[in-house]
């Protein structure tokens, strides 16, 4: 499977962290977590970033302990609901609900976490403003991306995205609820449904998303060529295994 990330390793120099290769100005930073290299056990295994999934508390504090290492910051860590909430990552504290945080404070982390959702990284063209976005279908659906676009308040030929690890089109099964509920906003996004039996459809989350956002005139969308179901070594994925950890997806100013 080719990832965005030519040698994650070479390139972060830890091995479970992916930098994504987009073209963020200097002073942007961003790193998505993999599921490498922790100390959750069981079907957490081994670095789950997320306290609400039945994992040992002491082991997630370790992981993210070692996260921050590479951040300048702990994230406020959010709990997501997936709506489209987006708030100001500086001025909020973790627990609070909502699936995107922007921030135009240096050193200030915006993270979400994800397990098939998608996370959604922007940023503008003059290392201004930042934001992580959680987008689930049904955020994707409801507006999530367009809240945080305007909660950074730029225009969107001033800003780029990178589309994270999410469930593949190949991989991700749905009804016609979530057909319809895309469809209802916008029939274009019937390109991104593929008919595989009655009422049943393959989705491309990645190519809806990219519809969005090229709505809101965000044309530099880079990303999207991983899947989490499939790569079972690299991500966690809750349509695959049900219990499972949570990967970071972090973006910040320095």
């Amino acid at each position: 499977m080719e990832n965005s990330v030519e040698n994650p390793m070479e390139k972060s120099g830890i091995s479970n962290l992916l930098i994504p290769d987009w073209p963020a100005p200097a002073g942007v930073h961003a790193l998505v977590t993999t599921r490498a290299h922790g100390f959750s056990t069981g079907p957490w295994t081994s670095f789950n970033l997320a306290s609400h999934v039945g994992d040992d508390a002491v082991a997630v504090s370790a992981n993210r302990a070692q996260l921050r290492r590479s951040l300048p910051a702990d994230p406020p860590w959010l709990t997501q609901v997936h709506g489209t909430l987006c708030v100001d990552a500086a001025r909020v504290q973790s627990g609070i609900e909502a699936d995107a945080g922007f921030t135009r404070r240096r050193s200030v982390v915006c993270g979400v976490l994800t397990a098939d959702c998608l996370p959604v990284l922007l940023c503008n063209d003059n290392a201004s403003v930042v934001s992580a976005v959680h987008a689930g279908w049904r955020g994707l659906a409801d507006g999530v991306i367009e809240a945080s676009v305007t909660a950074m308040q730029t225009p969107g030929e001033q800003l780029m995205a990178w589309l994270g690890p999410a469930i593949g089109p190949t991989a991700f099964e749905v009804g016609a609820d979530v057909r319809d509920a895309f469809l209802a906003h916008d029939k274009q996004a019937a390109q991104a449904f593929t008919p595989i039996a009655a009422d049943k459809w393959l989705c491309d989350i990645y190519l809806l998303a990219r519809q969005r956002l090229q709505a809101l005139n965000i044309r530099r969308i880079t990303g999207a060529d991983f899947c989490t179901v499939r790569d079972i070594d690299l991500f966690y994925s809750f349509r695959r295994d049900g219990i499972t950890g949570r990967m970071a997806s972090c973006i910040w100013l320095e």
